[in-house]
């Protein structure tokens, strides 16, 4: 008998493809029905083989250094060469000295995964967070909630920016877990803001014209990062957010005023300087943050995704800057887009007929210590340019840093950046001041994948005749400090023009590279490709064989592993382990598992990793009928591709994140856009989570009852 899950039915709800249409308009300014922003010739991945390599050459992972995880390791987070984030005494207000952190193991070398044994939710479409029998669950912090001491308490019919200044900001989406204390009893919670939904925002809301200038302020206050001090509960694996006391680490970093320093080799050029910022080198505030993840060093890495959405007056700027713009999706045509958030009215930079190079200052890897409140973000232009879905760090067997990156878009590509400098292991000031440079210089890296069936896929997912899907692929150098490897495009052009140098030099076209996060166990890289519906229709490019299907509803989960097991290296093998549906589909796919007995699973977005190496999977969009969750499966062993769903979150939300606590005991999860739902309002709203009056977004906590370790 069949224990897999039944497909419930989807309200009937307008969807925009697999999102509503109002997520579509202010998550990312209705990228989708724009034009394809790569318009390249390069080759297409589908008439590109490489006739070397034999189907039965496939790298498997060899063993890696011995990689120590602390608190927040099972992430990819505090992890690498040595013990990183462990300090040795306590750090004072704006030291910027990691606290002594907590001990505890998530493992280290090897390639089991521990059993995963909660029994698997049915997808459904309820107004609730559901999670499994024997698990509970609680909200730690929601939109609105204080953050900074003396924060005003939330009004939703009086916002103003200063209060919105100091609150949780809107539409919560990566989540870090930083330590506090050796016992792990506290800890900082770092969250990201993506974007604002004024639909849900502002009582009484008709259109963006009809905001007045304070409410465009509190939007724009509320996005941006968070800083948070939480507690855990007695014990147990339920964590909250600290009340009272000085909190002296809480802090919010907004896209209002809050300064970043840019660095590396195009701070200080001629494209990002602007009247307001003749040097080029301090920007105000940060844009469309979306996933994240935390270095081995103790700080915290944030993805600027969908910027180009804030910016007007494209059609303004000089012809021969258009095509630099319309690159990254910015309208040439129209002084307000459809959509357009006119946020022209509350700050002119936004305007770029008046500040043209304003644009080019968003699209970076953002890097924030939460360990030091007087400490200003950077913004790292080492690593390129274009719309980030995060970026998360592995500490090489050379002792190099190296960061792996997706570009979440519609025939995108994924990149990785190796440091110049070596990871420096120990707790000391010296070494973590080190550490903090090491994202600052570096070689950039974009991804060409290789097949070893291009005349097999013919779009509908079948298998082809050697039983998988794989092959080989190198990544290729596009810059390496101030020397460009592309031919035309200097360092500086390289970096800030990212897409353009992956279109030059053939890169491969994938279906929206979001998440992408290596495995502290392994060494594996784990990337979320969340779904190309384009994909093989009209002019499009056609199926191939790491993006197999057309109109490809449902997306896949891609393994790379590096030639010898070593993150630098310049070649790897890739394979598809889980390619997403309903598994009675038999376009679908579960590393050969039984699929009479997985979850259906629809749109990945985001991975992260337990404290014994499985992969969890948070879903965006899910196009088949039911509420996004979160999933997770073993990457090794005979329970590989027993995909389980562990929980959904409420009705017309996101599942973002996640992420899992080094000792395994607590789930951090991010619920974004709750009730997001064309038609929804604050007085009609579509979900009344979490408080039963209208949609918050907020962070959660998950944990066993027992206080046994998750998912086992």
């Amino acid at each position: 008998m069949s224990d897999r899950p039944r497909l419930l039915p989807l309200l009937g709800v307008p969807r925009h493809g697999s999102r509503d249409a109002m997520t579509c308009l202010y998550r990312c300014g209705n990228a989708c029905d724009h034009p394809v922003p790569n318009t390249s010739d390069n080759e297409y991945f589908g008439d590109v083989v490489n006739a070397e390599v034999s189907r039965r050459g496939v790298v498997r992972a060899g063993a890696v250094g011995a990689l120590v995880l602390g608190f927040g390791g099972a992430t990819g987070a505090l992890a690498g060469a040595g013990a990183a984030g462990a300090g040795s005494g306590s750090a004072g207000h704006g030291s910027g000295v990691v606290p002594e952190a907590t001990t505890f193991s998530a493992g280290g070398r090897g390639v089991g995964n521990g059993a995963l044994t909660f029994k698997p939710i049915p997808p459904n479409t309820l107004d609730t967070f559901v999670v499994p029998n024997g698990y509970d669950h609680a909200v730690v912090i929601r939109w609105g909630d204080p953050v900074v001491p003396g924060a005003p308490a939330f009004n939703v019919r009086r916002q103003t920016a200063a209060a919105q200044a100091k609150q949780f900001g809107y539409n919560n989406d990566y989540v870090g877990v930083l330590p506090l204390d050796k016992g792990g009893k506290r800890a900082l919670l770092v969250v990201n803001h993506e974007y604002t939904n004024e639909d849900l925002m502002f009582p009484g809301f008709t259109s963006q014209d009809a905001l007045t200038v304070e409410q465009v302020k509190v939007a724009i206050a509320a996005h941006g990062m968070s800083v948070v001090e939480i507690e855990r509960v007695a014990g147990t694996g339920q964590w909250r957010a600290v009340t009272s006391g000085r909190r002296p680490y809480n802090r919010r970093v907004d896209a209002l005023s809050s300064p970043f320093e840019l660095t590396g080799p195009v701070a200080g050029t001629a494209f990002v300087k602007t009247a307001a910022d003749p040097k080029g080198r301090t920007v105000i505030g940060t844009l469309n943050n979306c996933a994240g993840g935390v270095t081995p060093w103790g700080t915290v890495l944030s993805g600027e995704e969908n910027f180009n959405q804030y910016f007007v007056g494209g059609d303004a700027v000089p012809e021969a800057e258009k095509p630099r713009l319309a690159r990254y999706g910015i309208s040439t045509t129209d002084r307000y887009p459809s959509g357009s958030r006119k946020w022209d009215r509350a700050a002119a930079r936004f305007d770029l007929a008046k500040h043209p190079n304003e644009a080019n200052r968003h699209g970076w890897i953002v890097e924030i210590d939460p360990y030091d409140p007087e400490s200003r973000p950077r913004k790292h232009t080492a690593m390129g340019r274009f719309k980030h879905e995060g970026a998360n760090v592995i500490v090489a067997k050379s002792g190099h840093v190296v960061a792996y990156m997706g570009d979440d878009e519609r025939f995108d590509y994924l990149y990785k950046f190796v440091s110049d400098k070596k990871f420096m292991k120990g707790s000391s000031w010296v070494a973590r001041k080190h550490n903090l440079t090491l994202l600052e210089s570096g070689t950039l890296y974009v991804a060409k994948l290789d097949q070893t069936s291009a005349d097999e896929i013919d779009g509908s997912g079948r298998l082809p005749s050697d039983g998988a899907f794989n092959g080989r692929g190198r990544w290729i150098k596009l810059v390496s400090g101030n020397r460009s490897y592309v031919d035309g495009m200097t360092a500086a052009e390289v970096l800030t023009f990212t897409r353009f140098a992956g279109d030059k030099v053939g890169a491969t076209k994938m279906d929206r590279p979001e998440d992408v996060e290596p495995s502290l166990h392994t060494g594996k890289v784990y990337v979320a490709l969340t779904n190309n519906t384009n994909r093989g229709v009209g002019s499009n490019p056609a199926p191939d064989e790491a993006n197999p299907r057309t109109a490809n509803r449902h997306g896949q989960i891609l393994e790379l592993v590096e030639e010898r097991g070593e993150n630098t290296a310049e070649a790897f093998s890739w394979s598809l382990p889980i390619v997403c549906g309903d598994p009675a589909d038999p376009s679908t796919y579960f590393s050969g598992y039984d699929k009479t007995k997985v979850s259906p699973i629809s749109c990945p977005d985001n991975v992260a990793f337990d404290a014994t190496g499985n992969l969890w999977i948070s879903t965006d969009g899910n196009a088949l009928g039911s509420n996004d969750g979160l999933f997770a499966t073993a990457t090794e062993g005979p329970e590989r591709g027993h995909l389980k769903q562990f929980l959904t979150v409420p009705y017309g939300a996101e599942t973002c994140g996640p992420f899992i606590t080094g000792d395994n005991r607590s789930i951090f999860v991010a619920v974004q856009h709750p009730g997001e739902i064309t038609g929804a309002t604050v007085e009609n709203p579509a979900s009344t989570w979490p408080d039963g009056d209208y949609a918050k977004p907020g962070v959660v906590v998950t944990w066993r009852l027992d206080g046994g370790p998750v998912g086992s």
